[in-house]
């Protein structure tokens, strides 16, 4: 079992990681990535070379290119005290056409177009767009940067290379006293007046990097952060892990003792704590709660998370549906063709031939006149307003397991154990509990982790309908606002939990049936 175990997993990752290829060559390769414009209305402001350099930032952003502006190129060499700050500022005036260039910045010019052909990049200068009277135009200012497109394997090795990040003392760049990690027993997010253990860094990207609460799983850390990828226009500059785990609905008070000493009731999670440089001395109400840079704080809200409220009503749904889906079929296939056989037969026909977004707009409408929610609302108390959207799910999925239940259950019944197994003397009960059922029920065992693990990325259909916060809303909102980083995050979720689904399903499948082994021995 262990040697199938690893065997299967290595696969699986090896599958996953050419899914994400795919995935990539599809964004990068066969989509126009001028598309990520359609809605940016910054991008329609610009003018005249502003644009076009502006283009290409944000193709940078959303991992079509490497791009380098003359003037980082110039920061950097500052940076590694290769040139002074006098230089710097002579050797960045680019004149309006290059044979207006002054000689130190013919120099530079020179280095940077050299460096960077030399590394593959294509360099580009756009000369100032003048108006009559030799006035620059709006965002005619002269440009000189160089490019190169990513190469697949190149962006395969940096997105899973930085999917796992740990944070370090060395985090921060400037100067921030004694680096270092310290231990307390008594956490100073309660004032440091309740026991409770907490592992502080400084120098780090978070401030708290282990700490215990009253949330489950009460122990949390952010030693190692997991990085999906970061949105760039469905919920911008957020890592789509973030976006999909951070609660939501209406901040929740309660009396905070920040750093500083100060008391008042705010919703701040001071946990959540990371470095923002220069905050302190930049504003007044940071100086007032704070006694370092680790001012950037996320809230407490009352509700669940994307994944959390898909989760929450999935997984009802899947209990239902096998609670009255596997039952259901059991006894069509015992009562084969008689009324109860013919109902369900019936009610899995109606499943199946009409569309889910029908039925669904139905069972909305029924609902609603009896009075149930029909839209879901955070701010309301009432568990009311899951039971539309779990009703919309459970159903479809009963009648799928009523199907499968009821054909593998006859298709055990007419074999020729069950005829041996009756000439034998035993009795149909004894047939039905020691041999049917057990060999019918193995392929749905099977479907039970996925099932359960596919209950976190949501219903599209169902949750659009019922207006849930959920994830399945997700991916689509990412292909339609062409949010290349959460769809290859959201890719890689997928699959994951599809190779963890499958092997799961196999395990269970073993224990439920003694006759399947994963190990193989010499014969």
């Amino acid at each position: 079992m262990g040697k199938y175990l690893i065997k299967r997993l290595l696969h699986g990752a090896v599958s996953i990681v050419i899914v994400v290829a795919i995935v990539m060559i599809m964004i990068y390769g066969m989509l126009n990535r001028d598309l990520i414009f359609a809605k940016d209305t910054t991008y329609t402001h610009q003018s005249n070379n502003q644009k076009t350099t502006y283009m290409y930032s944000k193709w940078e952003e959303y991992g079509y290119v490497d791009y380098v502006p003359y003037a980082d190129y110039l920061q950097e060499l500052l940076q590694k005290g290769e040139i002074d700050e006098e230089t710097r500022s002579s050797a960045v005036s680019l004149g309006r056409k290059a044979d207006a260039d002054s000689e130190i910045v013919q120099e530079y010019v020179q280095k940077f177009t050299d460096y960077y052909e030399s590394q593959g990049y294509t360099v580009t200068r756009l000369e100032a767009v003048t108006r009559a009277g030799r006035r620059i135009a709006d965002g005619g200012q002269p440009q000189l940067f160089a490019y190169r497109d990513i190469p697949l394997l190149g962006r395969l090795w940096r997105y899973f290379t930085g999917l796992i990040t740990i944070d370090k003392t060395s985090y921060v760049k400037e100067d921030i006293g004694e680096r270092g990690i310290s231990f307390t027993l008594y956490d100073p997010a309660y004032g440091g007046k309740k026991f409770s253990p907490a592992i502080l860094g400084n120098g780090t990207k978070h401030k708290y990097l282990l700490y215990c609460d009253s949330n489950f799983p009460f122990i949390h850390q952010n030693i190692a952060t997991l990085n999906l990828g970061t949105s760039y226009s469905v919920n911008t500059g957020i890592d789509v892990f973030t976006t999909m785990t951070r609660t939501q609905g209406s901040y929740v008070r309660s009396t905070i003792t920040y750093p500083s000493g100060l008391t008042e009731e705010s919703a701040d999670d001071l946990h959540s704590a990371t470095y923002l440089a220069n905050s302190l001395g930049s504003s007044v109400v940071y100086a007032d709660r704070f006694v370092d840079d680790y001012t950037n704080v996320d809230t407490v809200k009352n509700g669940f998370s994307k994944v959390g409220y898909s989760f929450v009503i999935g997984l009802i749904s899947v209990i239902i549906s096998y609670l009255l889906g596997v039952p259901l079929g059991i006894l069509m296939a015992r009562k084969k063709d008689k009324l109860v056989d013919k109902l369900g037969t019936i009610y899995i026909v109606f499943i199946i031939a009409v569309p889910s977004l029908a039925y669904i707009f139905l069972f909305k409408a029924i609902g609603g006149e009896l009075g149930l929610p029909t839209t879901f609302d955070m701010e309301s108390t009432s568990k009311l307003m899951f039971v539309l959207p779990i009703v919309s799910l459970a159903l479809p999925s009963i009648a799928d397991l009523m199907k499968w239940m009821r054909r593998y259950m006859i298709d055990q019944m007419n074999s020729d154990y069950v005829k041996f197994a009756r000439s034998g003397g035993y009795s149909e009960s004894e047939i039905f509990t020691k041999h049917i059922m057990k060999n019918a029920v193995i392929p749905i065992v099977h479907g039970i982790p996925s099932s359960v693990l596919f209950a976190l990325t949501g219903a599209i259909i169902t949750e659009r309908v019922y207006v849930v916060p959920g994830a399945g809303n997700l991916l689509t909102e990412a292909i339609n606002k062409y949010d290349n980083g959460v769809i290859i995050g959201v890719t890689l979720f997928y699959a994951v939990l599809t190779v963890v689904s499958i092997v799961l399903g196999d395990v269970l499948m073993a224990m439920v049936d003694p006759r399947i082994s994963f190990s193989t021995k010499d014969r």
